[in-house]
Formats: structure tokens, sequence, C-alpha cells
């Protein structure tokens, strides 16, 4: 049975799987690679993911959500209709439309997949990742982080031997990692990153620019007139480094609003977001003790760095032009099925070793080491960039008289004090009344190649043991919920695969209609009305025709639309 390789971004997902040597991407529904990360309800409940969805963010703005990435590992729920969905849920859409597709494609029911992650999720945003897997019906065999997945794809083990850096910008997140390559082996020396730094905060930026400079309150503008705001926008980050200029022109809180985007205008709005780049650069060097001089090559994924503004930066802090000659968009998809061919153990494989490290420091709870007796105080058990998988063991003891429990605590982050740490879980034990400090006990954490992290705790005096898997994190479904998930969402049907073109088709004329005045809009409300008509005739040599008509039709109107 086939496993597949699944990149799950914040904008846009994709899938892949390792064939005769090589990765093959998988087309969803509608012939693409790239699988828009939104999610929609129509009228009937019945569950829309893709590009129809993302056509419906003006047209049914209460109905469709993306971006919802950046919640994975948290409580937040966000309401389609009269439903409200987790993060976790929301992303289970999406791998099961993944999933629908490589089963169409393969002729074979999947049931195994390797999911990528950005490197710097943390130990609740992994769980919530993993359990969407399996609210999908996958048994999530690998969780690979992004920017390692990438560097598969790009082949460094068919490289000369060096040193690696892997910048990755996608919608939501910013990774760097660095990599080397010897004797045979992949090896990452280092993680950093920014969970909130992607091309959706440049595209925030230009919002907020564009705003304030024609007298617009944004949180005054409706759900379709904002989708509308954005949607222009990211047709101008995505083109304004080609042109002098670029005519905005929207009908925004009541008046018609009109703004020149120039290069210079983007570059300088978004100069806070260029500049937040840079340090997790730095710290990923500090870490693998390296200077620039010392990196072989630099590699970019994601389709963020495209921006020409990111590669000329990255261009003058690395005195080279970065390497970019593979999809971006697609690469950590690649990577995900290069690794998914090595799980499968293919014979074209067997020469690729890779290894990982853990991207946040993992420790636990202890009263204040200097003697004051205050609690609070973070002790590092496993540090970050340690190579996975990972055991570290300390002995901690009672801290009062006749102490009867002791509780594990246990924090992920980089502060001195663990209220500035993200919490993962607790184990509390039972032990033995005695003096301060005469029962002690031995944490052992263990930390794997999927970032999962597992609790072993020995009470020394009685030889017990607790083990405790990190399962129940802020955000995280226990087994009974993961069913439960699964049931609720089995009862939402998706659309059926063979009206997918048209459903493309009436959304984009939709959300065209919605933008359009005057006889612009008149000539794209016939051309639907004239398209639904042949569709309720029902006949398919009928259907076809007029689909292929009405296509063409829509990109002479909106040219920009296709991309």
């Amino acid at each position: 049975m086939t496993i597949i390789g699944i990149d799950l971004g914040t904008t846009n997902s994709a899938c892949g799987f390792w064939r005769d040597g090589e990765v093959e991407l998988i087309p969803n529904r509608s012939g693409d690679y790239l699988t828009p990360s939104v999610v929609g309800l129509d009228g009937d409940n019945n569950v829309i993911v893709g590009k129809v969805a993302k056509n419906r963010l003006i047209t049914h703005p209460d109905n469709t959500v993306g971006v919802f990435k950046r919640l994975m590992g948290t409580n937040h729920q966000v309401s389609l209709g009269k439903k409200r969905f987790t993060a976790t849920e929301l992303s289970a859409f999406v791998l099961k439309a993944l999933k629908e597709d490589a089963e169409a494609h393969l002729g074979e029911e999947v049931t195994e997949a390797i999911i990528s992650v950005p490197a710097y999720f943390n130990d609740n945003q992994r769980h919530a990742t993993k359990q969407a897997g399996e609210i999908a019906g996958l048994t999530v065999r690998r969780l690979i982080n992004e920017p390692t997945a990438a560097a598969l794809a790009y082949g460094l083990h068919e490289r000369a031997e060096g040193m690696f850096v892997v910048l990755d910008m996608g919608g939501g997140t910013f990774d760097v990692s660095i990599l080397e390559y010897f004797d045979g082996i992949m090896e990452v020396h280092a993680s950093a990153g920014d969970n909130f730094l992607g091309g959706e905060d440049f595209l925030e930026a230009m919002v907020g620019s564009f705003c304030k400079a024609v007298g617009i309150d944004k949180d005054k503008l409706g759900k379709s007139e904002l989708q509308q705001l954005y949607d222009r926008l990211e047709q101008v980050k995505r083109k304004i480094h080609t042109q002098d200029s670029m005519a905005i022109e929207l009908d925004l809180g009541g008046k018609a609003v009109r703004f020149e985007a120039t290069p210079e205008w983007f570059k300088e709005c978004t100069q806070p977001q260029l500049m937040r780049v840079r340090h997790p650069i730095e710290q990923a060097l500090r870490d693998a003790s390296l200077r620039v001089p010392d990196v072989t090559e630099v590699l970019l994924v994601g389709g963020a760095t495209r921006m020409p503004v990111f590669r000329n930066m990255v261009g003058t802090l690395f005195k080279r032009i970065p390497a970019g000659h593979l999809d971006p968009d697609l690469v950590v998809a690649m990577g995900a099925a290069v690794q998914a061919g090595l799980k499968a153990r293919d014979k074209t494989l067997d020469d690729v070793v890779l290894t990982d490290v853990c991207p946040y420091t993992l420790g636990t709870e202890v009263v204040d080491p200097s003697g004051s007796g205050k609690a609070g105080f973070f002790l590092p058990l496993i540090e970050r960039n340690s190579v996975v998988p990972t055991s570290h063991v300390e002995t901690l003891a009672t801290v009062v008289k006749n102490q009867r429990r002791m509780e594990v605590n246990v924090f992920q982050g980089e502060h001195r004090l663990v209220e500035q740490n993200i919490f993962l879980g607790s184990v509390a034990v039972t032990v033995p009344k005695g003096p301060a400090g005469e029962q002690t006990i031995d944490v052992r954490y263990s930390y794997d190649m999927n970032g999962l992290l597992e609790v072993d705790v020995k009470i020394n005096s009685t030889g017990q043991v607790i083990n405790h898997v990190i399962e129940q994190s802020p955000g995280s479904l226990t087994q009974e919920e993961i069913e439960k998930s699964r049931a609720r969402l089995a009862g939402l049907k998706f659309h059926p695969r063979e009206k997918e073109e048209n459903l493309i088709l009436i959304s984009r004329a939709e959300k065209l209609y919605l933008t359009s005045l005057g006889e612009r809009r008149t000539l794209i409300g016939r051309y639907l009305a004239e398209f639904e008509s042949v569709l309720d005739s029902q006949k398919e040599s009928d259907i076809a025709k007029a689909r292929e008509q009405f296509s063409e039709a829509l990109d002479q109107l909106d040219p920009g639309s296709m991309l």
C-alpha cells in the first residue's frame, strides 16, 4: 500500500509519493498540484475544499475560512454558518480532500501518510497536526520538518559535501534550518523560526498601509469588503515587482477609493517584516557555530520567498544568489514524498540517512536554584537543536518536610521562567514522607523523530516508574474526542468530484460579479445565467462545450484571476 507525503500549508497544500526512483506529485480534482487550504460549507452543508472555497471567500465570507493553520494547537473554534470547527478539524477536511485525490490518482485506498510541519511548530501544534490526520482517516507514520523535507527534495544527498541553509517562508510561518551533508548522512545542525511571519503578514502590512493612506477604518468594513481588499492586494503583492505602479480601485465603506501602489511603497510598508527575517537566521547560525562564509548554499522554500525584496535581502546577507530552481510551492510536498519512500524502505533510497533536531528546549518547573524557595523556574532537560531521537534524565528532590506529592510540569521554550514558556502537560507522583530533599525522582524526557515527547518518572525509594506520553496538551483531543470528530465530520459530505470543474467556474464568476460594476457586471451575470441553464439540461456534451466557452469568456474579462 502506498504511503503518501503531504505538505499541509497555511495557504496551499499538496501531496505526492515515491515511485520508480522519483517523486510523483498528485493532481487534485481540478487538475492542479496546489490545493488552497480553504474550507467552506454550501447551503446543503456539503464541504468545499480548495479552489472553489477560495473563490467563495468573497461571495460567502460567513461560510468559508482560510489561514486556520495558525490556530493549530489551540482551543479556538471557527464558525462556518451555524457550525463550529477547530483548526484540527478544518485541517482534517483538507487532508481528507488530499487523501481522496491520492486514491483517485492511484486507484487504491490510502491509509498512511507523512505530513510536514513547520520546524518551529511546538509540541501542541505537532499533536494537533497528527490528530487532524487521524480524523481524516490517515495513520501518520511521521511528521517531518518542512525545511528538512525541502532539503530532501533538493537532493542534497546527491550533491558535494557541505553546509546548507534552508529558508522556508510560506503563508504563515518562517523557518530556518542548517543542514550538513557528509559521508552519506544528511544531518540537521540547527533550526530557528517565527510561527507568525509569512506571506500573510506581508499582506497584512500592505492592508494597514493602504487603509491609512486612503482614510479607511478597516474595522468598520464588512467581511465581503475586507475580502475584496485582501484579494486585490494579494494580486498586487505578486505583481508589483514587475511594474512601475499598479492602480487599486475599490468601493469600500460606502465610497470609491483609488490608490497607486509602487514597488517603493511595498518595500517601505513591509520593512518591519523584512527586519524580522534576520533574527531567526542569525540565531540558527549562532546555534550551529557557523559564519556566513562557512555556508555552501542557501535554498529557498515556500511561495513567499518569490518576493524580490526577500531574495534581495537574503542575497545581501549571505553575499550570494540563493538557489530556487525547484518550485518553492511544491518542494516541501516533494520532500515529504521522498520521506514516504524512505519509510516504505524503497530500495532506490537505501543510501539516504537523515537526522533532525528538536527545535525548542524542553524542561520542567523547579524552585529557584539560587535558594529563594520560589517556584516557577525552568530547568532544561533537552536543549534546543539536540539531535533526535534523544533522551535525557535529571534527578529532582522534595523541597519541604513530609512532602507527599511531586508534580513534573512539562514546558517548552527558552525563557528562565515557566510562565513565559508553553505548558505541555503534567505528571504527578506520590512519594513517601521524609525530610526535605530525602525523596528523589528521576525524570527522563524522550523526544522522537515526530517531535513528540514521552516522560518517565521513577520514584527512587520505591522503584515505581510512571510513563506518560504528552498527548493531552492544551487544544489536543482524547482518542474518544477524535472518534467523535471523525463521526461528526463523516456526516458532512464533500461535493461530488465530477461537478468540480463546473463549481470552480461558477464560484469564479460569482466572485468576479461581486467585484465588478456596470456593463462588466451585467455581462458576467448573463454568462452565469446561460451556463447554469445548460447545467440544468444535464446533457454532458452541451455542458462540456458551454464550460469551455464560459471559461474563455472569464479569462478575457479577468485574466489576472488565472494566477
